[in-house]
């Protein structure tokens, strides 16, 4: 069992190692092979954190496994994020970069995560029943991710409104996602279904298999660690040879690289007609993302030499609220724990829309789009509006404890 785990973990390794070498021996390549190489470490090692995490189901609560595999398989984005963040401290031109980073990746999950997989997961259920599917459904106890992101979206309107990202509301968020695992960690223990190598690690016995998964860990966080800078380095540098707008070069094409790998997992949940997992998942991480990595952001910012609050500009407080709307949207779309076909149509048009679309006054329209759209679907669902806000601070219930269907075909 262990041969067979030698091909892909290996070649992650070897995918790592030119970044390794490279930072070891203080080499300087060309902005455009530097990002190349250090890219591709943060995305294999990526892959490595993303086995290791859903095998480690095995040992831990459901919940609680998706709420780390949400964090884990986007940690190369919060090493990055984080890191333009401490730098803006003492250089107050990378306040863009961090604000960029974390917009970008916010937009990029819901827009084309939430959409895609949601797409992929009818299509397979039409192809399994012979019948037309027009919703993908979520057992009810995604409820609580779906209270917690309720929440953390209504709070995010804090920061287009202030200007700034200040540490009280730092304080606040990563308080909120601490509550968040707490929550989630009191889920009973299931039997996972695991694929791929993830599945054969989760089939060794249990300290071998305890053992592997640690070091997959420490591996991944180490090439992380040792990549994340550099790869930011190289993706400021490689734009400005290219003549690319930096700030849309850091917003969209880093986030893209260090979230496939949850990309993928959610993909591969959906192929496998587990369309509510892959939603399950990728809401979790819009919880991490709005609490723990925005809430990271002033610490960061304090600890590299700046002051008490992150202030954006009017482009990033104009990010921001885009930002927000959009994941409202996709909050109010959710509430009945049903994903319409025409929400995955709409997210995934008004996300590609603001490429068509740049500047500020396109901006302006689309928050204003996504505000309308947004409040229609709460009328819509008004009567799920209160229970899942107070889903975070229930106890389990009845209702939270009986399965839904998986798909409503019409």
């Amino acid at each position: 069992m262990f041969v067979k785990l030698l091909r892909p973990i290996g070649l992650c390794v070897a995918l790592t190692a030119p970044a390794l070498v490279v930072r070891a021996t203080g080499a300087a390549p060309a902005p455009l092979l530097g990002l190349l190489l250090f890219g591709m470490a943060v995305v294999a090692a990526s892959f490595v954190l993303a086995w290791a995490t859903e095998a480690a189901q095995v040992d831990i609560s459901g919940g609680l496994a998706i709420a780390i595999l949400a964090v884990i398989a986007v940690l190369p984005e919060y090493a990055v994020d984080l890191y333009f963040a401490h730098t803006a401290g003492s250089n107050p031109e990378y306040v863009a970069y961090a604000a960029a980073n974390m917009t970008g990746s916010n937009r990029l999950l819901l827009g084309l995560g939430w959409s895609s997989v949601v797409l992929i997961g009818l299509a397979v259920a039409k192809r399994r029943t012979g019948a037309t599917v027009r919703e993908l459904t979520l057992d009810s106890p995604y409820r609580v991710e779906l209270g917690f992101l309720a929440i953390a979206s209504v709070v995010a309107f804090v920061v287009p409104a202030t200007g700034q990202i200040s540490l009280p509301l730092g304080f606040a968020l990563l308080g909120f996602f601490a509550f968040y695992l707490w929550k989630v960690s009191r889920a009973e223990v299931g039997e996972p279904d695991l694929v791929g190598p993830a599945a054969t690690i989760g089939r060794l016995p249990k300290r071998p298999r305890r053992t592997l998964v640690v070091l997959l860990f420490v591996f991944a966080a180490a090439v992380i660690l040792a990549c994340a800078e550099p790869f930011a380095h190289n993706l400021i540098a490689a734009g400005t040879e290219l003549g690319i707008d930096r700030f849309l070069l850091v917003q969209w094409l880093a986030p893209l690289a260090s979230e496939a790998p949850e990309f993928i997992v959610a993909i591969l949940f959906a192929v496998r007609g587990k369309g509510d997992d892959a939603i399950g998942t990728l809401i979790s991480s819009k919880v991490n993302q709005w609490t723990l990595l925005v809430g990271s952001l002033p610490l960061a910012y304090l600890a590299g030499g700046g002051g008490t609050a992150l202030h954006l500009d009017a482009r990033q407080v104009e990010e921001f609220l885009l930002t927000a709307t959009q994941t409202l949207l996709g909050v109010a779309a959710l509430l009945a724990l049903r994903f319409p076909r025409w929400a995955a149509w709409t997210l995934l048009g008004l996300f590609a829309a603001q490429f068509a679309l740049p500047g500020q006054t396109a901006r302006y329209v689309l928050c204003a789009v996504y505000a309308v759209l947004a409040i229609a679907a709460l009328i819509r669902n008004r009567h799920h509006v209160l229970p899942t806000l107070a889903a975070p601070f229930r106890r389990s219930t009845e209702d939270e404890q009986t399965p839904q269907p998986i798909t409503t075909a019409t």
